[in-house]
């Protein structure tokens, strides 16, 4: 029919209208099959071309991964390395008493880093470390001079049958003693902290070598006469409300301390204040110098003593 309508166009003088040109690609049914698998699989090779050439190796992490999951396995014999200071023990001394940082250091479930020549590493001061290992040995005790700095390290350790024993010994069997009795002065570390900056400003605007602080330190609840003492059996006597408020006063000092009912009395009061600016590094020396001898009312005088404490700083 196409070749009728050619002849009829060319009769009548008509031009030929351009005809359609169709290409037809015979290929065989292998070379089809492989273009459906080449499109089906444009996906993949999109994937493919996402990924790097070279694969980043798993292996290290891998092993990591598993070090951290499964539990380390120790020798008997363990070298340790302690802040520098080098111990070497049994890895039972170590898991002696359970509940301890070594034996949860030593029990597998935590990495412990070890240095250039093997040994496992504890970022802490070696100097107590041996006390510590003894202690764990034979359950011997350090001596005198080294208990306080071991029951710091006890501490760090959370040894608590190596803590129960250091504090049933001096000197921390005598400092338990003591703050029993300085737990009646709930403001004592206040007032110590008090004494040492006001010497310090002191010292430092008048650019001497020491600074000198009064200080009162009373133990009657109230302040009484001499009058007043062989009238009554005890420091603790009644007065009524109104009175009370009478005899309320501030000596005219830089700190008060008082006051307190217990057995011990003043003199203890300024061994304690004393003995803790010197395990602060600060001399201290006080004396008396009197009382306050404010009037109150009638012939009521305070009679709380009054002591200077001379702070020397060089």
């Amino acid at each position: 029919m196409a070749t009728s309508r050619v002849r009829r166009f060319a009769q009548e003088g008509r031009t030929v209208p351009p005809q359609p040109r169709v290409m037809v690609v015979f290929s065989a049914a292998s070379d089809t099959e492989n273009q459906e698998d080449a499109m089906s699989g444009a996906g993949t090779g999109e994937e493919e071309y996402r990924k790097p050439v070279i694969p980043v190796p798993n292996l290290n992490l891998g092993k990591s991964l598993r070090t951290l999951d499964a539990p380390e396995e120790f020798p008997e014999v363990i070298p340790l390395n302690v802040g520098g200071t080098h111990f070497t023990t049994r890895l039972s001394t170590l898991r002696r008493h359970e509940d301890t940082m070594l034996a949860a250091m030593f029990s597998g479930r935590h990495h412990i880093p070890r240095d250039a020549e093997g040994r496992y590493f504890i970022d802490r001061d070696g100097a107590y470390f041996g006390d510590i290992l003894n202690f764990l040995r034979e359950g011997e005790l350090p001596q005198r001079d080294r208990v306080r700095a071991v029951h710091r390290e006890a501490q760090y350790y959370a040894i608590g049958p190596l803590l129960e024993s250091l504090e049933d010994t001096q000197p921390l069997t005598g400092e338990k003693v003591r703050q029993a009795f300085l737990d009646l002065l709930p403001y004592y570390k206040e007032n110590l902290e008090r004494i040492v900056e006001i010497a310090k400003l002191r010292a430092m605007q008048r650019k001497a070598r020491f600074a000198k602080l009064k200080i009162c330190v009373y133990k009657e609840e109230m302040p009484i006469t001499p009058y007043e003492r062989p009238l009554f059996n005890s420091l603790r006597f009644e007065r009524s409300e109104s009175e009370a408020k009478l005899f309320e006063h501030h000596c005219e000092v830089d700190v008060s301390f008082g006051p307190w009912e217990a057995v011990a009395d003043v003199y203890d009061l300024l061994h304690c204040i004393v003995s803790d600016l010197a395990d602060r590094g600060i001399s201290a020396d006080q004396q008396c110098i009197g009382v306050c001898d404010k009037h109150l009312i009638n012939h009521y005088y305070c009679k709380r003593p009054i002591y200077e404490f001379k702070i020397t700083w060089w």
